[in-house]
């Protein structure tokens, strides 16, 4: 018998096709009437469609890594137009800012995802000052709602919906080996890892399927609900350090990392690696997710994201100034090998 404590966070789920439509609805739900639609300037207009005259104040300049000066400018316009609601539409970017403004003033939150990153389900936020990314969590960032609108991933680029599936596939992988898995969070990880990868190989051939689709965003939202109840473990903390000190684009440096810290973690944590094989239908887990990456075109490298072999001590002390949970003793020669390894894209 395992012991096991298990802490859950729940948002309304709204999934399927056109939902899109029911923000005017989810809005008046929440008691909301003064909107902050917060998307880049390709989605805007699908805030504008739905919500209409509920939006009082936009914002279009979310960043990756959540900067904490831009989060203070969207929090002076929201502060000015008096919203009482934040309405976000796109990807791991939108879904950081809001959290961030909903962290500093309660606002009620409304997410559309438009990738994968699964975020979007979590009490968690990750902000970056300083040059220095570091995470949160409080029910107060929890959205309250999350609306999945199959129709507004058709046709996503293959190399954005690639590392997005990636990123939503760390979350399923690193919770299956957390220090406090359980039964709930493991059963939502092999079932959000079969489906990621269902969906990539039907969007493989043709961007447009929507049953492929809804398989990614279902997976990502298993995988964000895990990443909302245990915690992440060495392929985290790695990623967080390249992005946060380093500027390296979130959801490549997912891509790339991935592979190579479950060769690391691979013989402390065989258990959980040979179930990520068997619900991907691969032989070995960190081979067959860095084949998935070759498969689909995306990044294996770190020096393809402009990392080099001269920056991995710096990137060691970092990540090794914060002792966090992980399967494999974490040492700083193991590190610097790791992230050699990433650094030249060697197949783990």
């Amino acid at each position: 018998m395992e012991p096991f404590i298990c802490t859950t966070y729940q948002s309304r789920i709204v999934f399927g096709s056109g939902t899109v439509a029911s923000l005017q609805d989810e809005v008046a739900r929440l008691g909301g009437r003064r909107v902050l639609l917060i998307a880049s300037s390709r989605h805007l207009p699908v805030g504008d469609r739905a919500l209409g005259d509920l939006i009082v104040a936009r914002f279009a300049d979310a960043a990756m890594h959540t900067p904490v000066e831009v989060t203070e400018q969207a929090l002076r316009s929201a502060r000015t137009a008096d919203v009482d609601c934040v309405v976000a539409i796109g990807g791991g970017s939108t879904t950081g800012l809001a959290k961030a403004l909903a962290a500093r003033a309660d606002y009620a939150q409304i997410i559309v995802p438009t990738t994968y990153a699964g975020s979007e389900v979590t009490p968690v936020l990750g902000e970056t000052a300083n040059g220095i990314k570091t995470t949160r969590s409080g029910a107060e960032i929890l959205p309250e709602t999350v609306i999945y609108d199959v129709d507004l991933t058709l046709g996503l680029p293959a190399e954005l919906t690639l590392v997005s599936s990636i990123n939503a596939l760390a979350h399923a992988v690193e919770a299956l080996y957390a220090a406090d898995a359980n039964p709930a969070t493991s059963a939502l990880a092999i079932e959000s890892v079969a489906r990621i990868g269902q969906g990539l190989a039907a969007v493989h051939e043709d961007s447009f399927d929507a049953e492929g689709r809804a398989d990614l965003l279902a997976g990502a939202w298993l995988a964000g609900t895990c990443l909302a109840s245990v915690g992440m473990g060495l392929h985290h903390k790695l990623c967080h350090t390249l992005g946060g000190s380093f500027g390296l684009p979130h959801a490549q440096t997912h891509a790339v990392m991935l592979p190579q810290a479950m060769r690391y973690n691979a013989t402390a944590a065989s258990d959980a690696m040979a179930a990520i094989a068997d619900a991907l239908g691969v032989v070995d887990a960190p081979a067959g997710v860095f084949d998935l990456v070759v498969a689909h075109r995306g990044p294996t490298s770190l020096a393809s994201l402009g990392f080099t072999d001269a920056d991995i001590p710096r990137a060691v002390e970092i990540a090794l100034n914060k002792q966090y949970p992980n399967p494999a003793v974490v040492t700083a020669e193991g590190l610097a090998g790791l992230l050699a390894n990433a650094v030249a894209g060697r197949r783990p």
